[in-house]
């Protein structure tokens, strides 16, 4: 291990003992997030809580409630959705994007079936490999067509050019199907992911991709470790590298990183972590 390197993991061990390397995501950040920040970010998001004042006919003066602050229990903690495309998928991608009107929901609804050929192509290209375990070339427009990455460029615009449609409703639907496959990509994210493509990129994909690769050795504890902290019941996926890497990212796009660390390190589970190490 480099000097680099071995600073980077040292700054991941402030708080408990590091089980991997910080991730060095430049879509992130100049800095790289130490290891045990980000289990706590991703702690915090599956279990924080907020606070909310709450008028009901048997309390019209108002009470506070404890809420949850972030989308894991009503998008992440879903059942995967199975069976031909259809409004289960639209109420999954409104648990983190929020509700549709009626005229949004038809557009979202409509899109999912106009974009089903991409979406299945691109699953029957991957043959079974996760996103992270694809080759480079599938995320090169050299390579195109009939690429990984040229499917999702592809219905991530064809939606983006539909009048009514939101984006990050179908591709949060289409991660939920295939939580190893599918990036979910938002406004955020994207905004993140886009200056940093690079020549012959097919989308900001590509960047994911890369970074995902480039961090292995860090996103492997990472996902192992959520999934025996928050554990994976039955008809559950847990919280891929996929999509691990998209949290991240959207906590800290959204300036919201310090406080889910915070929430992290308050939760039961970040106990039970630091009692195992």
């Amino acid at each position: 291990m480099g000097e680099a390197a071995a600073t980077r993991l040292d700054r991941g061990a402030t708080d408990g003992t590091a089980a991997g390397p910080a991730l060095d995501l430049p879509s992130a950040g100049p800095d790289a997030l130490p290891w045990n920040d980000a289990l706590a970010a991703v702690l915090g998001y599956a279990r924080g809580r907020r606070p909310l004042r709450f008028r009901s006919p048997d309390h019209p003066e108002g009470r506070w409630y404890q809420v949850l602050a972030f989308g894991f229990e009503r998008f992440d903690a879903q059942q995967i959705t199975s069976g031909d495309p259809g409004d289960g998928d639209v109420l999954v991608a409104e648990g983190l994007h929020g509700r549709l009107d009626p005229a949004g929901w038809s557009a979202v609804r409509r899109a999912l079936d106009d974009v089903r050929p991409l979406a299945d192509a691109a699953v029957v290209r991957a043959a079974g490999r996760a996103f992270w375990t694809l080759p480079d070339a599938e995320f090169c427009v050299l390579d195109e067509p009939g690429t990984v990455g040229a499917a999702l460029r592809r219905i991530w615009t064809s939606c983006a050019d539909t009048d009514g449609v939101r984006p990050e409703h179908v591709s949060a639907a289409l991660h939920r199907r295939h939580p190893a496959l599918f990036p979910h990509v938002s406004p955020t994210t994207r905004r993140q992911l886009w200056p940093h493509l690079r020549e012959g990129d097919s989308g900001v994909e590509a960047v994911v991709h890369r970074e995902l690769r480039a961090n292995a050795a860090g996103f492997a504890p990472l996902e192992t470790t959520v999934a025996a902290l928050l554990g994976t019941p039955a008809g559950r996926a847990p919280l891929t590298r996929l999509r691990l890497h998209d949290v991240l990212l959207w906590l800290v796009g959204s300036l919201r990183f310090t406080h889910a660390v915070a929430l992290g390190r308050a939760s039961a589970e970040w106990q039970a972590h630091r009692a195992d190490a």
